[in-house]
């Protein structure tokens, strides 16, 4: 099967450059920004203090920056949460015109970076030397094919928290490196195993059902519908009612497993 490569123009760059630019962003992020050697690519996230998730993020090393790469529609206000952070760190915020690509299917190309989130999800780049082949929406259905979400479009910012997400399953929080906005509460979660609620791939006939539609097992609620498309959706399910017969507005739905949950 050869490679395919589409653009994301779901996704916009902010550049983080200055002496204190790796420090400044390793006190704030999920993830270890300190060791982010240049040409590695990290996933993680910026949580708001009670630790909820604001930005799902992927942080590109450079020999002079962090590159973040985070949901176009986003970017605006995750410039505004750091000039918040920012204070008298000698740190300079700027947006990257740059181009996101994935590539999958196939060996990817030269200049591309394993996703790091898990194998099956190909790898990314930032050339704009590189022609898709292929639409954005297709690798979204890649990307549900797999069972990955896509916190830009399952998760309403502030009101999930990373774990229910996946992050801890996807590389996206790093619990040996220290403090982080929202570190309390996520470490706690992982600590104690109080992880009632994860994001997973259901599978139907038909259209999607629509955002927020009530996943049912028997008469018990047992989540409720997030993004999705034809055949396939994710959503935020309790763990304890995934197994046995479940719903959504009367049809059935089956609950898809994926290797790297390990559920």
């Amino acid at each position: 099967m050869s490679t395919r490569i589409a653009r994301l123009d779901s996704r916009a760059l902010i550049r983080v450059s200055g002496p204190d630019a790796r420090p400044f962003l390793h006190n704030l992020l999920t993830q270890d920004v300190e060791t982010l050697a240049p040409g590695e690519l990290r996933f993680g996230a910026l949580l708001s203090p009670p630790g909820r998730l604001l930005f799902d993020l992927f942080l590109w090393g450079e020999d002079d920056a962090v590159v973040l790469d985070v949901a176009a529609d986003r970017r605006d206000s995750l410039l505004q949460r750091l000039a918040m952070y920012k204070l008298r760190a000698q740190v300079a915020v700027e947006t990257d015109d740059r181009p996101v690509l994935a590539a999958w299917d196939g060996p990817p190309p030269q200049g591309f970076v394993a996703d790091p989130r898990t194998p099956g999800l190909g790898a990314r780049s930032l050339s704009g030397d590189i022609e898709p082949d292929a639409a954005e929406d297709d690798w979204q259905a890649h990307r549900l094919a797999v069972g990955v979400p896509d916190p830009a479009a399952d998760a309403p910012s502030d009101k999930v928290y990373p774990i229910e997400a996946d992050f801890d399953l996807l590389n996206g929080i790093d619990f040996q490196k220290g403090c982080f906005v929202g570190q309390e509460t996520t470490s706690r979660m992982k600590r104690r195993g109080s992880i009632r609620n994860r994001m997973l791939p259901i599978a139907f006939d038909g259209p999607p059902p629509p955002f927020g539609a009530e996943v049912l097992n028997g008469e018990l609620r047992a989540g409720e519908v997030l993004s999705g498309r034809d055949g396939a959706a994710m959503a935020l399910l309790r763990l304890d009612r995934i197994d046995g017969d479940l719903t959504v507005d009367g049809r059935p739905v089956t609950v898809r497993r994926p290797d790297w949950a390990g559920l």
